[in-house]
């Protein structure tokens, strides 16, 4: 089976909020985000309910093989055509390679669904993954926010980058034959 098909994004619901707070106080996922201390269950609640509120704000839930595994937050600009997003991987045990996965999806539903024009995205300098991640679905850096953000009394640069969907639609062929030539 196709490991597309074994892929889903689906609407965040109150039911997921344990898991995802509990993805999102990880070390791990905590350590690359702009704001690096823990959330308690109230905030995280009051975050929810903005989403709820919010229509230019989505969060998607990634699914593979029906398990929950990481999460897709979309901002978007209508006027403009472009949206904004940030995600993360937050199930330890995932398979290695779930995240371009995730973010095949996501982009599909982005530029698709969506019809924005533009892709926008902001990364901590000292996330090289990410950065080399966004780099292999074909975006480009845009830009540099020097000293951008204060984590453990360092000052931090912000890598700024976007994907077009002309762009996108010319790589995403490609993209979609190393997904499916992975196996999981």
């Amino acid at each position: 089976m196709s490991l597309l098909n074994r892929s889903s994004l689906r609407e965040l619901t109150s039911s997921h909020l344990d898991l995802i707070l509990s993805w999102r106080n990880q070390p791990f996922i905590r350590s690359v985000m702009y704001q690096d201390e823990e959330i308690t269950f109230e905030q995280h609640r009051n975050w929810f309910a903005g989403i709820q509120e919010n229509h230019t704000k989505q969060v998607k839930v990634f699914y593979f093989d029906d398990q929950p595994m990481g999460v897709v937050q979309i901002s978007v600009d209508e006027q403009n055509k472009r949206a904004e997003w940030g995600f993360y991987i937050g199930e330890p045990q995932a398979p290695r390679g779930i995240g371009k996965i995730m973010g095949y999806l996501a982009i599909e539903y982005i530029f698709h669904q969506l019809s924005v024009q533009k892709l926008c995205a902001e990364v901590l300098s000292i996330n090289a993954k990410s950065i080399q991640y966004h780099k292999k679905l074909g975006f480009q850096v845009e830009g540099i926010l020097k000293e951008h953000i204060l984590k453990d009394n360092r000052s931090i640069d912000v890598i700024l980058l976007s994907l077009f969907r002309k762009d996108w639609n010319e790589r995403r062929v490609e993209i979609l034959k190393q997904i499916e030539g992975r196996i999981i």
